[in-house]
């Protein structure tokens, strides 16, 4: 058989067994976000005390953010979840992303919305080291999301704003559907899953995952 003819050949054999997948980019690496709160300064003052300032323990992936050593508890209407992590740095407004398992202990059903969208959603009771917050409003399931920098979504063919698939491997593997691609210089590539999403596909942090199907405006 002529030699350009099996490159031919094998080069098509190998497109069809790829699919849909992103060609000539790396997998994109996956980021477990579990149970945690970002805190308004006049929250944190009331929880922790006057003039109080967060404690970094470990920077998160996104430049800029990180963990700190301080927790807090929430009590709902049927149930408590205590250590629940504070993440800097401070915010305008304080927001809580929990799982739907979470929001099943506490006795609340938190909506999944894009970060920021906490008008109508469930509130709880929180509860530092010197005082006690009452949220009317701000508990959501936070929406699976990409990161990535302008470079990176341009080798992929995406914009911010869009929404894309997202395929896993393996034995759970599964196909994540309306991921919100974010787009900002300082952003490092990563998609965000909360606890529920990642256990139910057998994923753990720094996996990777692949785009399943071409972005739609």
């Amino acid at each position: 058989m002529d030699e350009k003819l099996i490159e031919a050949i094998t080069a098509q054999v190998i497109k069809a067994m790829q699919g849909d997948k992103e060609p000539g980019v790396g997998g994109i690496p996956i980021g477990v976000s579990n149970r945690h709160i970002h805190i308004a300064a006049e929250h944190l003052e009331i929880l922790f005390g006057k003039g109080h300032s967060l404690t970094k323990i470990k920077d998160l992936a996104q430049i800029g953010e990180y963990a700190a050593a301080e927790t807090v508890t929430l009590v709902g209407p049927k149930g408590v979840l205590p250590g629940v992590r504070v993440l800097g740095p401070v915010r305008s407004k304080t927001q809580i992303e929990l799982s739907r398992t979470d929001g099943f202990i506490l006795g609340i059903k938190p909506p999944v919305r894009d970060s920021g969208d906490t008008k109508g959603t469930p509130g709880v009771v929180v509860v530092g080291t010197a005082g006690a917050v009452t949220l009317t409003e701000g508990v959501i399931c936070s929406a699976r999301h990409l990161h990535m920098n302008p470079a990176e979504a341009a080798a992929r063919g995406l914009q911010d704003g869009q929404r894309v698939a997202v395929e896993s491997d393996g034995c759970r593997g599964v196909v994540f559907k309306e991921v919100l691609v974010r787009v900002k210089p300082d952003f490092v590539l990563e998609l965000h899953l909360d606890t529920d999403e990642a256990n139910a596909a057998g994923l753990k942090n720094g996996d990777l995952v692949t785009l399943a199907a071409p972005a739609r405006g």
